[in-house]
């Protein structure tokens, strides 16, 4: 099989991102639950944040903040789902009228 550079996922993460990350669900790599990343407990400081599973305190990711970027790391997150809305086909797509 080919390979194909990483720029071939410029459209799927451009999409990816582009929705309320809070309304995602996570799985803790420390205990397994999984939940909205809006129930997450939030630590914010002036070095970045830190995102902390409700259940068993585990460091789900962290973030840094400078003028010009922004630094994430996933690390106590072992998958992510994000819900997309459904492709519709054409109005009366297959109906023979």
């Amino acid at each position: 099989m080919t390979h194909l550079d990483g720029n071939m996922l410029a459209g799927t993460f451009a999409d990816l991102f582009s929705f309320d990350v809070t309304t995602a669900t996570a799985r803790c790599a420390g205990c397994g639950a999984v939940a909205e990343l809006a129930t997450a407990m939030v630590y914010v400081s002036d070095a970045g944040s830190v995102v902390r599973c409700p259940g068993c305190d585990a460091v789900l990711a962290t973030v840094v903040q400078a003028e010009d970027r922004i630094w994430f790391g996933l690390r106590g997150i072992t998958a992510v789902e994000v819900r997309t809305e459904p492709v519709v086909s054409g109005i009366g797509a297959g109906s023979t009228g």
